[in-house]
């Protein structure tokens, strides 16, 4: 339906061109009719030699590096409200077929496929594992001498470097749509349906539906990031040019994660045993609300009204940010919380336990 919509305002917008140019051509004639004035040229349309290769840029090059390692996934979902159709992107890992994308694209498939640009025909892919927390999810299909993405190295992404957002946006026929633009930021946190994201890389990149999943690539043709969210106005705001990626720092540890948990292995998420409450005052970190007694916060002596700034030095921009930090960090890891207290800046040592279900 949303390709269908699609052609639908392509069209119309054709239509609306279509009339303004003949009524552009028209102006000026007379009802009565005017004479017609021909004008006739032997001049000669001027074509370039293609010496000049101008599509031998930098972004060109990338693109056509990471063309054999994007694909389009399709995932069939049935629901009690029906079910439906979602569209994803999705970036291949490994020369045998292992694929990283969004675990929103294939959340809830009965069914999933995966195309390569190129190719007509799809092909049948299998959920290996999925982490809805990190959004991210492996998929692999029955392949062999596939193209790999190359991952940057951890930590090398800068606020101003240029990058390629690269998916199947929309779904449009034809190979992924690339897109370019700068790091905006780095380290944002944002909340999703399926909880909160952080370490997210913040780029003018334009990303649209579709490009879930896709990889955001540097210059060299790394993947920096995998494209997941963008943010939308409403009548309260306005949102331009933003959109989100999963960043390379966390990208890699998660894969392992799932590797792990395609395995068998069972993930359990950190505990820190409190309750959390947003700023207000415009300051930074997020506000201790609860302790649990005999809970790991509680060891390490964490008080009610403690502002949390920063967990094993990253900052927490809010109470999503302290969320998805403990819930990154495995059982039985220590990890180091930065207190604000009475006008003091200190810093305890929570040893955290599993949560329980």
């Amino acid at each position: 339906m949303a390709t269908v919509a699609v052609a639908a305002v392509f069209g119309l917008l054709g239509g609306i061109l279509g009339a303004s140019v003949a009524q552009d051509l028209n102006f000026g004639a007379s009802d009565e009719g005017s004479e017609a004035t021909t004008q006739n040229t032997s001049a000669p349309v001027v074509v370039a030699n293609g010496d000049d290769l101008v599509g031998e840029t930098a972004i060109a090059k990338v693109a056509e590096r990471l063309a054999s390692s994007v694909v389009t996934i399709l995932s069939t979902v049935e629901d009690d409200a029906g079910g439906g159709r979602a569209v994803g992107s999705g970036v291949v890992l490994t020369s045998d077929g292992e694929i990283l994308t969004n675990a929103h694209v294939v959340e809830d498939a009965s069914e999933v496929v995966v195309r390569f640009a190129g190719e007509t025909e799809p092909r049948a892919a299998k959920v290996l594992a999925s982490d809805p927390g990190n959004d991210l999810a492996l998929i692999k299909v029955d392949a062999t001498g596939l193209i790999a993405a190359t991952f940057a190295k951890p930590g090398s992404v800068r606020i101003g470097d240029t990058v390629v957002a690269i998916g199947y946006a929309l779904a449009l026929d034809g190979g992924p749509t690339v897109t370019s633009g700068i790091v905006s930021a780095l380290k944002r946190t944002i909340e999703t349906d399926s909880g909160a994201l952080n370490s997210l890389i913040q780029t003018d990149a334009a990303i649209s539906s579709g490009n879930s999943g896709g990889p955001l690539v540097n210059l060299k043709g790394e993947v920096v990031g995998i494209n997941t969210a963008v943010a939308r106005g409403d009548y309260d705001s306005a949102a331009n040019n933003i959109g989100f990626s999963i960043s390379v720092d966390e990208v890699l540890i998660v894969i392992e994660q799932l590797r792990d948990q395609a395995r068998g292995v069972e993930r359990k998420d950190g505990f820190l045993g409190v309750g959390l409450a947003a700023r207000e005052d415009g300051g930074q970190g997020a506000i201790i609300t609860d302790v649990q007694p005999g809970s790991p916060a509680d060891k390490a002596g964490i008080l009610v009204d403690d502002v949390v700034l920063a967990v094993d030095g990253e900052p927490i921009d809010g109470q999503a940010g302290l969320v998805a930090a403990i819930r990154d960090a495995e059982p039985g890891q220590t990890v180091k919380i930065e207190i604000f207290r009475d006008g003091k800046r200190l810093t305890f040592e929570a040893t955290l336990i599993a949560r329980s279900e």
